[in-house]
């Protein structure tokens, strides 16, 4: 038995090539949706997946204001912020978040799904979300991604 065969394979950035991908958020749960695009962003649905190497594609995603939550967490669920000031605590339901920029739904679900350190967030910049069908890339030529959620 070679036992040379059987080592493990890791790829610089360098060697890394990004797809770009294109989801539409119509009528997707915010949770299995975010789960998802966490996944690509991390690179885990290709072969040379490296934990410690930002390997995943760009993703973008549109018509996020047509995503839905289940049950009553539309109205519910509360977000917390904090200024860092005495008593700056603000606490805002999806239901208002959606209204004023329904992008920062999706964006805070994934991340919160993201390796909190500097890879995450690099993985986290390969993000764009859009309110609406139109979306400025275009030219990069996203290949359309269904993902396979109910």
């Amino acid at each position: 038995m070679d036992s040379l065969s059987y080592k493990t394979k890791f790829i610089s950035h360098k060697q890394v090539k990004r797809d770009w991908l294109l989801i539409d958020a119509t009528n997707l749960e915010l949770g299995r949706l975010a789960s998802r695009i966490a996944f690509l962003l991390r690179g885990k649905h290709k072969p040379f997946f490296t934990p410690h190497v930002n390997c995943g594609d760009k993703v973008v995603v549109v018509n996020a204001e047509k995503v839905k939550l289940s049950g009553s967490k539309f109205y519910k669920k509360t977000y917390l912020t904090h200024s860092g000031y005495p008593g700056g605590q603000k606490a805002r339901t999806p239901q208002q978040i959606a209204s004023k920029e329904p992008e920062r739904l999706i964006y805070e679900a994934v991340r919160g799904m993201l390796p909190k350190n500097r890879l995450g967030r690099a993985m986290f910049k390969n993000l764009k979300v859009y309110k609406g069908d139109n979306h400025p890339h275009a030219a990069q030529n996203p290949q359309v991604f269904v993902p396979l959620i109910k």
